[in-house]
């Protein structure tokens, strides 16, 4: 027997690669299944109604943040107080630019960016469910001028990560109010 008989000898057929395939696609999913993994959806408000004020306009945060609690199946973001049984209120909305390091010649060689969000959550009786809170997330970006058009793709990148990370914090902080 030469060598390449012996090898094809060993290696499993066609139809057995793909009885293997299977059979490790089924214990993968029964070991995810077996340790409680779900896919993430979206948290269960427990009001009915929210309405979100002091938002700029056109604020992409405002419209991330309305897109996740319609997404829910319990809540729906309505324009007007009447309606509302829950207030967001933005207290602060701020996206900051501040340079770290700069060479020897004076030239930004690292800028640190900040988004800094701060809201409170009341019922519109007036009672406070969520005390003024402040989220702040920062970021670390080099600089360099011969990538000038790059960097600030990265930053518009960055800041949108941002962006996305308060929207989730901000869920999770309502889905954690408990009574209104």
């Amino acid at each position: 027997m030469g060598a390449t008989e012996r090898v094809r000898a060993l290696a499993p057929s066609s139809s057995r690669r793909a009885a293997l395939r299977t059979a490790c696609a089924s214990a993968a999913g029964a070991a995810l299944a077996g340790c409680g993994f779900g896919l993430r959806r979206a948290p269960e408000l427990r009001f009915r109604t929210i309405q979100l004020i002091g938002f700029k306009p056109r604020s992409p945060l405002s419209d991330e943040l309305r897109l996740n609690i319609n997404a829910s199946t319990t809540t729906l973001v309505v324009d007007t107080l009447a309606q509302a049984q829950v207030i967001l209120e933005v207290v602060t909305d701020l996206r900051e630019k501040l340079v770290v390091a700069n060479s020897s010649v004076g030239q930004v060689t690292e800028f640190q960016l900040r988004d800094r969000f701060t809201f409170r959550l009341r019922s519109v009786g007036g009672k406070e469910l969520i005390p003024s809170t402040e989220i702040l997330l920062t970021r670390d970006m080099s600089y360099t001028e011969n990538a000038a058009l790059a960097k600030e793709q990265e930053e518009a990148f960055l800041y949108r990560a941002m962006q996305s990370d308060i929207v989730a914090q901000v869920m999770r902080r309502l889905a954690s109010v408990q009574t209104f």
